[in-house]
């Protein structure tokens, strides 16, 4: 995983849910998140863990792997678009892999696993509230 940007100037406090089968991937994830500012609220291994950390937390985001081992992160999150929580799916594998899923999916974009950063989360999340994301 690279270091991605440093913290984002002005940026607003976003709370996090990180869900990944990976426990390696969690730790190194909510590590470099929490160094860029973002509040990591909850990390889950799983839909349901997700969904009980999604009720609790209230979080701004979710990051959401597409593949959770036996279950679809696409599922996930339009589970999670249902209960109003915006979702970034992301993955080891290059979104053009993944294009129409996740253009038919409700997330609010796509960020490969290698990419992940702060600003990027807060970018996107910009992104939803003045618009579709461009495809």
């Amino acid at each position: 995983m690279a270091a991605g940007e440093a913290h984002c100037d002005a940026a607003p406090m976003v709370r996090c849910l990180i869900v990944d089968d990976s426990p390696v991937f969690l730790a190194a994830a909510s590590g470099l998140l929490r160094h860029q500012g973002i509040v990591v609220v909850c990390v889950a291994a799983n839909g349901a863990e997700a969904l009980r950390g999604a009720e609790r937390e209230r979080p701004d985001v979710a990051l959401v792997d597409l593949d959770l081992g036996g279950e679809s992160g696409l599922d996930l999150a339009e589970r999670l678009y249902r209960r109003s929580v915006p979702t970034i799916l992301m993955s080891t594998h290059a979104e053009q892999d993944y294009r129409d899923l996740i253009t038919a999916s409700p997330a609010i974009g796509f960020l490969p696993k290698m990419s992940l950063s702060g600003c990027v989360i807060v970018r996107l999340l910009d992104g939803a509230a003045t618009g579709p994301p461009e495809r």
